[in-house]
């Protein structure tokens, strides 16, 4: 599996133009079930507003793709959120735009640029991280090997999934494939072989900076 871009947090964003206010609402989803739940509820929360356009993109080569301009003149709601969600480069994402009209027309030109405006604060604003296959492992050493092992996981950019300091120092990683060899050698070398490697499970991980989210289907 090619890694690929996830949403770890969701994002909300806000455009107002002659009085018109846009809130954007972006977040994951997996399924078109799921995303429109999402939609079902967003109306719910907003009864009064009058437009709810959107598009979502599930799958790693986002198979599944769909937009809708709820009402809003062709072309001018569910394509430019799309637009913005492909250029974000995000996949298994819904971004839902609800309008609260002023009063006042602004035009397809405006409308696109307005519902444009609103995704793109909305995908900036939430998290994100990239989704690796790659496997869980769990290494033992010795307290005074710690230190080693700590510049050794920085120096290789080997993110922590979580680490436990009992009678000898346990630390749990995450490797990619072509990580595994290079690293046991290296945490072999620098401890004399003293140092215990095991491998946990194969598993796909989300990471966004030096958090890790275990995925687990």
């Amino acid at each position: 599996m090619e890694p690929y871009l996830l949403l770890t947090e969701e994002g909300e964003g806000y455009y107002e133009e002659k009085r018109s206010r846009f809130l954007a609402l972006a977040c994951a989803v997996k399924t078109e079930e799921e995303a429109q739940g999402i939609l079902a509820a967003r109306r719910k929360a907003h009864p009064e507003a009058r437009h709810h356009c959107y598009a979502y993109v599930c799958g790693p080569r986002n198979e599944l793709t769909r937009f809708s301009d709820d009402g809003e003149p062709s072309g001018t709601g569910g394509r430019p959120i799309l637009d913005a969600l492909l250029g974000s480069g995000l996949h298994d994402t819904l971004v839902v735009v609800t309008r609260y009209f002023g009063g006042t027309l602004l035009g397809t030109g405006g409308l696109s640029r307005a519902y444009s405006a609103a995704a793109v604060d909305a995908l900036a604003n939430a998290g994100s991280g990239m989704l690796y296959s790659g496997a869980l492992w769990e290494i033992g050493i010795g307290y005074g090997d710690y230190a080693r092992l700590d510049r050794l996981l920085l120096r290789e950019d080997i993110p922590r999934e979580s680490e436990a300091f009992l009678d000898r120092v346990s630390v749990r990683v995450c490797l990619l494939p072509e990580q595994e060899e290079s690293f046991a050698a290296a945490l072999a070398d620098m401890t004399a072989g003293t140092a215990r490697l095991e491998k946990i499970r194969d598993m796909a991980f989300l990471r966004s900076g030096e958090k890790i989210f275990l995925q687990n289907d």
